[in-house]
Formats: structure tokens, C-alpha cells, sequence
């Protein structure tokens, strides 16, 4: 029997249960993933009851990511500069390094004894044509030079040697008449200057090939001859020293 309804009891709602939104196959409407079942798979989503189940937090849900794609790698960004850094300021000097660092410098070279003597090295024509009357195999292709700079070399040590450097030999004497240019009648080891205990110096001959003359006299060889201040030693075809004390 039908009829209007008893009065307090609540009429039943027309029609069945509302549908759950997206439907009853749609997407997940919070993280679009198909569904599965009634909660999402992904986020937890009630399709039910319309809002999230026991699935995930929102606060931890993933973000949705495209079907049958992998995840993308969040685009680069360059580094930032470290907050401590900071660009120096207008004016800035580097620090002084400390009192007890010292560079390293060159040691100085030796200073000339005070009082010590020295060689005068010059050409002297009047020897040379001297020497070329005197004749000789090679006289004839020995020529003078026209140019030949006047050098000093300062006596040090117990002996000082007078000659030309052999390339065959690693001896290399103290005056080098090898230097352009060279004297041809200079032997190579032609004489030696010998320091005296009380500061003077002797010139022996050892056996050169041309003889050493002091103030114009051939000395013997292996016999030495005490020099003094101004005297002249010729050796070889033109070469003059004259010996001075500083």
C-alpha cells in the first residue's frame, strides 16, 4: 500500500549513490594515474569517499608524471658563489711577509784584492815586426791585427796561466790568448805567473815554443823571474802584458 510517508522518517534519496568523481574508471583527479581499485595507487586517493585514504601524505605525494615516461633530471643550474666569499676591497695590499723571510740573493762575486796587481793585455806592432825579421815557415801568413781592444785581467790566487784553450784539453788559462784575436805564436800553456808569500809575483817559462821575453830579454826555461810594478812580458807573435800593482 502506497502513500505519503510517515511523518519524521526522512525521505530515501532519489536514484542510487553518487558517483565517485572522475567516474568509475577515470584518472585520479588529484595525480591523474588510472585507477586500480578504490584508493590510487599513487597518491591514495578515496574515490569513495572523494578525498585521500590511507595511501601517501600530500605533503610527500609525488608529482605526476606522464604514462610510460621516465622521470626527467631537474634542469642544471649553475653554482652559487659561497656567502663567506667576498671581493677585495678598493685599496687592499697584500700582507708584508714576515721580519725573519729574506730572498735568496746571488752571492757578489769576489772583490779584487786591494793592493793586488794586474795584467794590461794589448797588441804591440814593434814586437810583432820583430818577430816577423826574424823569419820563419809561417812568418809570411801571420798578419797583424788591426784591431785588438786592450783588456785586464786581475793576478789571483797562487798562480795565474798565460796561453791559448785547446778544445781537446779541459785546461783553460787565466788570460786566454785564444780570444779574438787570437796570437797564433802563443803556445798553449806558454807561461805561468806565480804569487808570492810577500805579495809580489814570479813568470817562469815551462818550455813554449816561441819564448817569453821580459823588458825585452828571452828568459830561461823553468827559471823563474821575479817581476815588478810596470815591467813588460811579451809571448807570441804580438801579444804585450804589462804587469801593474793596484
Amino acid at each position: 500500500m502506497t502513500g505519503a510517508p510517515a511523518a519524521g522518517v526522512p525521505a530515501a534519496p532519489s536514484g542510487g549513490p553518487s558517483a565517485a568523481p572522475g567516474g568509475e574508471d577515470g584518472p585520479c583527479p588529484d595525480c591523474g594515474a588510472p585507477r586500480t581499485g578504490r584508493f590510487c595507487e599513487n597518491c591514495g586517493y578515496d574515490f569513495v569517499l572523494g578525498g585521500s585514504g590511507a595511501g601517501p601524505s600530500q605533503a610527500v605525494r609525488p608529482a605526476p608524471q606522464p604514462t610510460g615516461s621516465s622521470p626527467q633530471p631537474a634542469p642544471w643550474q649553475p653554482a652559487q658563489p659561497s656567502q663567506s666569499w667576498r671581493p677585495a676591497e678598493p685599496g687592499w695590499q697584500p700582507p708584508a711577509p714576515s721580519s725573519s723571510y729574506r730572498t735568496a740573493q746571488p752571492p757578489a762575486p769576489a772583490p779584487a784584492p786591494a793592493g793586488g796587481w794586474v795584467a794590461v793585455i794589448n797588441a804591440d806592432r814593434a814586437h810583432y815586426e820583430s818577430m816577423i825579421a826574424q823569419g820563419g815557415p809561417d812568418a809570411a801568413r801571420v798578419a797583424f791585427p788591426p784591431y785588438c781592444p786592450e783588456r785586464r785581467v786581475p793576478l789571483r790566487g797562487p798562480e795565474t796561466r798565460i796561453g791559448r784553450r785547446r778544445q781537446s784539453r779541459p785546461m783553460v788559462p787565466e788570460i786566454d790568448l785564444s780570444e779574438p784575436p787570437e796570437d797564433p805564436g802563443v803556445s798553449h800553456l806558454h807561461a805561468v805567473l806565480l804569487a808570492q808569500p810577500d805579495g809580489s809575483w814570479q813568470i817562469v817559462d815551462p818550455g813554449s815554443a816561441n819564448g817569453t821575453l821580459v823588458n825585452g830579454k828571452i828568459i830561461e826555461v823553468n827559471v823563474p823571474v821575479p817581476l815588478e810594478d810596470g815591467d813588460r812580458v811579451h809571448v807570441g807573435a804580438w801579444t804585450l802584458l804589462t804587469v801593474r800593482k793596484g
